[in-house]
């Protein structure tokens, strides 16, 4: 039986991100759970605002955002980043309260199929990623994102897009974090060929994974189109190494995703991924071939 993890044993890895909503009525009421943590958050900020005497404007300038978005966190629209929680703290002298919600509203940025990964996400230390269709979330930039984002069908609004890119961007401190877990990313040539968004968001995308590729515990992995075999035809899929050793193994389709703790299946996908790495081209020449299609553009 699959371990749980967070709150639900299946939950998405976020590149994916596709079915935002959790299919049982278990999800969608934590879904509601969490969007009352947001609402009961910003009704405390709104309070501590007033109460030291500052409309949104003020508030928002000394935070760097508009009256607008500070309107925004106060009615639960949208989710401010834990930096901010800080600010805001320090901001309204409000000795640690508006702290305590932290985790809890950091949590809840997530879409809750998706708030187990990123808690292995936090504790990991190794990573080994198979995507097919778009750059893997850890590696995107935010115009990549975004392009990503507006296509979605039934349309995002504006607030959730906001959240769902600034959940996305801070989910990369991952690249920055020290002991640095091992991170290993194969992706299919195709992947590198769509142009969502554009020419310049591609080159940018582009750009950006020869930075990441460039880091010591990352390995970038090409598999061409010309690749006679390829081991990963059932799909991308992550293998997740927890500190403690146990793995998980990730997979998700168009309708479900689950979250496997048993032994027999994590090694499995794990022999599965290294059989995918030994067929792709080597981190090296991956480099390159992303260089090649970069000058191509």
């Amino acid at each position: 039986m699959a371990e749980r993890v967070g709150i639900e044993a299946g939950v998405s890895l976020g590149d994916g991100w596709a079915s935002d909503g959790a299919s049982a009525s278990g999800g969608r009421a934590a879904d509601k759970a969490g969007q009352g943590v947001v609402v009961a958050f910003g009704q405390t900020m709104k309070t501590l605002r007033m109460r030291a005497g500052l409309d949104r404007a003020e508030f928002g300038k000394r935070l760097g955002y508009s009256a607008a978005t500070v309107a925004s966190f106060e009615q639960g629209r949208r989710i401010p980043s834990p930096r901010t929680i800080d600010q805001a703290d320090e901001v309204l002298g409000a000795d640690g309260l508006l702290c305590l919600w932290k985790e809890q509203v950091e949590r809840a940025q997530y879409p809750v199929f998706f708030q187990g990964m990123a808690a292995l996400e936090k504790e990991c230390i190794e990573l080994l990623m198979y995507d097919s269709h778009v750059v893997n979330g850890l590696l995107q930039t935010e115009k990549y994102m975004r392009a990503f984002l507006s296509m979605r069908r039934p349309p995002l609004d504006q607030d959730t897009t906001e959240q769902r890119v600034a959940a996305r961007l801070a989910r990369q401190d991952i690249f920055d974090r020290r002991p640095a877990p091992l991170l290993s990313f194969v992706m299919d040539e195709a992947v590198l060929r769509h142009r969502y968004g554009g020419k310049e968001v591609l080159r940018g995308q582009l750009e950006h994974l020869l930075l990441i590729g460039d880091k010591r515990n990352v390995e970038i992995q090409v598999m061409p189109l010309e690749c006679e075999d390829n081991a990963g035809v059932n799909g991308p899929f992550t293998v997740v190494t927890r500190k403690d050793g146990k793995k998980f193994v990730y997979a998700e389709n168009h309708a479900n995703s689950i979250l496997d703790t048993e032994p027999e299946q994590t090694a499995l996908a794990a022999a599965r991924y290294g059989i995918i790495r030994s067929q792709a081209l080597t981190p090296r020449e991956s480099l390159g071939f992303i260089e090649g299609l970069l000058g191509s553009l």
